[in-house]
């Protein structure tokens, strides 16, 4: 890891969903939905406390079962800043997706970045997964450079891998594995 990437990783924190998390998360997703929802439609303008308090259950029972590791992003501040995680786990080959978003205010300051490593050392700690894969739609330049600043591999584009705006989309695919 690299000083910069160490000095990311001091200005943020991941940890998994909390109850308390539901009042600043609507108002992170209403605040970003220009600048999310064209890539995660699940940010609405509508999305509420309750949209926002159903999705922390999903992720305790996602970590109970082991078919998802998401976390809230807090800044150095103690804010809520985003969310990222590792979901669609296939056991089988031992990878995964990896993702991320960070709220519109807070954009551009390497949240997502130190939120990320954290997220890829996590997983390689605590799961038996070899192999990461971030998928960005071939428009969202912010989330591929987030992939390269964290040292992911572009390995492909791949066509219709994506809905963007209810329509398909190609998508850059990025790994990252864990090292032998």
């Amino acid at each position: 890891m690299s000083v910069s990437q160490m000095q990311m990783n001091q200005r943020v924190t991941i940890r998994p969903y909390e109850d308390s998390d539901a009042s600043e998360m609507s108002v992170a997703a209403r605040e970003s939905v220009a600048e999310v929802s064209p890539w995660m439609p699940w940010c609405h303008s509508e999305y509420s406390v309750a949209d926002a308090a159903a999705w922390v259950r999903t992720t305790r029972d996602g970590r109970a079962d082991g078919s998802m590791y998401d976390f809230a992003i807090i800044d150095a501040n103690g804010s809520y800043a985003g969310g990222c995680g590792v979901n669609h786990i296939n056991r089988m080959d031992r990878f995964a997706n990896l993702g991320y978003w960070v709220r519109t205010s807070l954009a551009g300051r390497g949240i997502a970045p130190a939120a990320v490593l954290q997220l890829i050392s996590w997983t390689f700690a605590n799961t038996t997964l070899n192999r990461v894969e971030i998928v960005v739609a071939v428009d969202n330049v912010r989330s591929q450079r987030v992939a390269e600043k964290v040292g992911a591999h572009r390995d492909a584009v791949l066509k219709k891998r994506v809905m963007v705006r209810g329509l398909p989309s190609e998508a850059v695919l990025y790994s990252v594995v864990r090292s032998d």
